[in-house]
Order: C-alpha cells, then sequence, then structure tokens
C-alpha cells in the first residue's frame, strides 16, 4: 500500500522540485553571490537604500490597507452567504466567482480603462455634469486593483469557517440572554478564526507580492517592492539583485505566515 501511495506521488514530487525547489535555490544562489560567484550579502542588504525601503514599506503599508479592507467588505458577505441555503446560496457564490474565471491581467487592464483620465467613470461624470476624478496612476487606483482581484480569496474562507458554525451554538447563546451584538463577538467571530487567518494570509501575500496591478494602474508614479524586482531581472539583468531583494520579500512572507500560525494555534 505504501509503495503504491509513494508511486501516486511521484508527479507531485517531481513538479515541486522542477517548480519550487530549484528556483528557490537558485534565487538563494544569486541572491547570496555577486557577479564573479563569491559569497556576498549586498544583494540582501540593499533593501536599505533610500528607493528600495520606500518601496518596501509602501508596499507593505498598501497591503495591510488592502487586506483590512477586504475583511470589511468579505466578513459581511460572507455571513450572508452563510445564512443562504440551497441553490440560491451555490448561485450568489457562483455569481461573486464568476469574475476569477477571467485571466487576471484582463481584469486589471479593465480597471485601468474604467479609471483613466479619458475612461468609462470619467465619461459618465462628464455626461452628468460632475467632477472627474483623478485616481489612475495613484496608491488609490493600486488599492482599488488590489481589493477587487483579492476580495474572493478572502470571502471564500469565511465563508467555509462560517457555514461550519452549528446554528445550535448560535441559538444557545440566544436561549442565555445574549442579544445580536454579544452572540457576535463572543460566540460568532471567535469561530470563524481561522477563516479569517486563511483569508488575510491568502491577501496580504499576494498583494505584497504583486506588480501588474502597480504597473497597470500605477503606473510609473507609484512603485511597489515587486515592480523594482521585477525590472531588476527583465530590464537591468541584474539577477543577483534581484534575487537578493527577493529574499527579503521571502522572509517578510514568511514572519506573515508564522505570525499567523502562531495566532492560530494560540486560538485552538
Amino acid at each position: 500500500m505504501n509503495s503504491k501511495k509513494n508511486i501516486l506521488a511521484t508527479p507531485y514530487v517531481v513538479w515541486s522540485a522542477v517548480f519550487i525547489v530549484i528556483p528557490l535555490c537558485m534565487i538563494l544562489y544569486y541572491g547570496l553571490t555577486d557577479k564573479t560567484g563569491a559569497f556576498t550579502l549586498e544583494n540582501i542588504a540593499a533593501i536599505a537604500s533610500v528607493g528600495h525601503a520606500r518601496a518596501l514599506w509602501r508596499s507593505i503599508l498598501l497591503s495591510v490597507i488592502s487586506t483590512i479592507i477586504c475583511f470589511l467588505l468579505a466578513y459581511p458577505l460572507a455571513m450572508i452567504l452563510a445564512d443562504k441555503k440551497g441553490r440560491a446560496g451555490g448561485f450568489i457564490i457562483l455569481l461573486f466567482i464568476l469574475p476569477m474565471w477571467m485571466n487576471f491581467l484582463l481584469r486589471t487592464l479593465a480597471w485601468q480603462t474604467l479609471l483613466e483620465k479619458t475612461g468609462v467613470i470619467n465619461g459618465i461624470l462628464s455626461f452628468l455634469g460632475l467632477p472627474s476624478l483623478r485616481i489612475i496612476n495613484t496608491s488609490y487606483a493600486i488599492v482599488l486593483g488590489m481589493v477587487y482581484n483579492f476580495l474572493p480569496f478572502m470571502v471564500l474562507p469565511l465563508y467555509n469557517a462560517l457555514s461550519k458554525i452549528d446554528k445550535n451554538v448560535i441559538n444557545a447563546a440566544k436561549d442565555l440572554g445574549a442579544n445580536k451584538i454579544q452572540t457576535f463577538f463572543h460566540v460568532i467571530l471567535p469561530l470563524s478564526v481561522p477563516g479569517i487567518i486563511s483569508g488575510i494570509t491568502m491577501v496580504f501575500v499576494p498583494a505584497l507580492t504583486t506588480f501588474v496591478i502597480s504597473t497597470l494602474l500605477g503606473g510609473s508614479k507609484v512603485l511597489l517592492i515587486g515592480n523594482v524586482i521585477e525590472q531588476e531581472f527583465t530590464q537591468a539583468s541584474n539577477w543577483h539583485l534581484g534575487s537578493g531583494l527577493s529574499i527579503v520579500l521571502m522572509i517578510f512572507i514568511l514572519i506573515n505566515m508564522i505570525v499567523t500560525a502562531l495566532f492560530e494555534k494560540a486560538e485552538n
């Protein structure tokens, strides 16, 4: 039986080795060496430069803001979906995740068309005699793009956690005299913590590492750390510096995952 399991796991092991382990080893090698192949920490220390540090902290700030907005929008929606039964709930979820079937790049390009100075939104505002919006190529546009693209990754874990809460527990809290607010903060919210942690991780990590959204909606005026790394690889052809900055970014992601795992363990 064990030999059969090992045979079935072989494709996954090969896939992981080719697309995960080997690329990570390459990043570590280039990030910890210079052009001569000698060991160095200069590529990692480069994150302390003014431009790189500014891009990193801007990325963290926008990622945190986007994650908070996604949570505030997703939790009420997930509660509504969890209360829906049968086909109605499934149909609403289908409508919500339907845009995810479209290519990520196309979704972001659509927002670029909507937000640009001569775009659809400003065209409608101009027709109504209202002042135009100047959102494109700003941090607000990047946050909007992050929230739109990553909101489903917050909704689905929350919906999964809330739908698993036994209604008898909620009814018991009401029978014991708890009002709606007390029931929410003392019963529903604590029981949905696993979904909250999963949602935060699934939104924060891609928001921190994105460069497509900031490129299309932020233009060249707002650079995130993902844009800096992408430029080092594609434009400057400096794989060593790009890999060093990538290692720093991976450290931040690992810290986020460790903190959320410890928090989840404490809650359990």
